[in-house]
């Protein structure tokens, strides 16, 4: 009897032990991401993970992709570099709240409005989880933290609100409690050209015992089937600060805003010609004759 071989799907997990605490957020986000590569079918020597500092910047250490373990608040513009020098990379940036929303604020805006073809999923439990629990930038007022054990007294910031009124071009939100959503979320910022950024609401078990699971299985619904329309600019502003103005009795998660824009590469002359990685290097004449340009 004749045997078929049929080619299995890509396995992108490395062999590296993960480092999460039983039960962290960061857990489903990596499954999340496993999923979306994995029904992509991603050439695993195409795709580069990069992340800043924390405990979900151990994320490109589980692939077994390309990875960057970067500097922190810093995963933004590595993985710009990344993208600019070659094109035909699919990078993703994995970080936490702390990480992007916090020292990496300023990165976030800039990318967004080139629109870097990336995706970004930032990972935000509302805490600084790796330096053992200190209030983070998107803490809610009266959060009783290691850093603000009488509560804190600032307003959290709204990383959505940010992201689409600086020009990001894919701005969606998931729960790490459900999965499936999470992985098309993840996906489909992925398939997008321009500049994707998920938000994902990933529990921290150990440090956060107020933005738990269950708090956000009691107020979470997904956008989808509501008749939100994710082409209106001031529609998805509104959804994202939805929260601000309810108290976050209910909070959406889904895709908030999408629009097709050229992207920073497509609009870059020196990229006309390929990638820069495949472009040969300048000779020492041309050098000398830039050099000249100069003096």
């Amino acid at each position: 009897m004749a045997t078929i071989n049929v080619n299995p799907k890509p396995t992108y997990a490395s062999t590296n032990k993960h480092v999460w605490c039983p039960g962290c957020g960061d857990y489903g986000v990596f499954a999340g991401i496993t999923k979306a590569i994995t029904d992509l079918g991603l050439d695993r020597s195409k795709v580069a993970i990069v992340s800043g500092i924390g405990c979900s910047s151990a994320m490109p250490h589980a692939f077994s992709t390309y990875g960057i373990h970067s500097l922190h608040g810093r995963l933004v513009p590595v993985a710009t570099g990344l993208k600019l020098a070659n094109d035909e990379l699919t990078v993703i940036g994995t970080g936490g709240d702390g990480d992007g929303y916090g020292i990496g604020v300023g990165h976030l805006v800039h990318a967004a409005r080139r629109n870097i073809d990336m995706t970004y999923v930032v990972m935000n439990n509302e805490i600084y989880g790796l330096t053992t629990g200190q209030a983070s930038p998107t803490s809610f007022i009266g959060a009783k933290t290691k850093s603000t054990p009488f509560g804190s007294i600032e307003t959290p910031e709204n990383p959505l609100a940010v992201a689409i009124s600086s020009g990001a071009t894919y701005v969606a939100r998931a729960f790490s409690g459900e999965p499936a959503h999470m992985a098309d979320m993840i996906k489909n910022g992925i398939q997008h050209k321009g500049f994707s950024i998920i938000d994902v609401f990933s529990p921290c078990v150990t440090f956060n015992n107020f933005n738990t699971y269950d708090w956000y299985r009691s107020r979470v619904y997904k956008l989808e089937g509501t008749g939100h329309d994710a082409s209106n600019k001031i529609k998805a502003l509104e959804k994202a600060i939805e929260t601000d103005t309810n108290a976050w009795e209910k909070v959406p998660i889904g895709l908030f805003y999408k629009e097709d824009r050229p992207t920073y590469s497509s609009l870059d002359m020196t990229e006309k010609n390929g990638p820069l990685v495949k472009q040969p290097m300048p000779t020492k004449d041309v050098v000398k004759e830039i050099m000249e340009e100069y003096r």
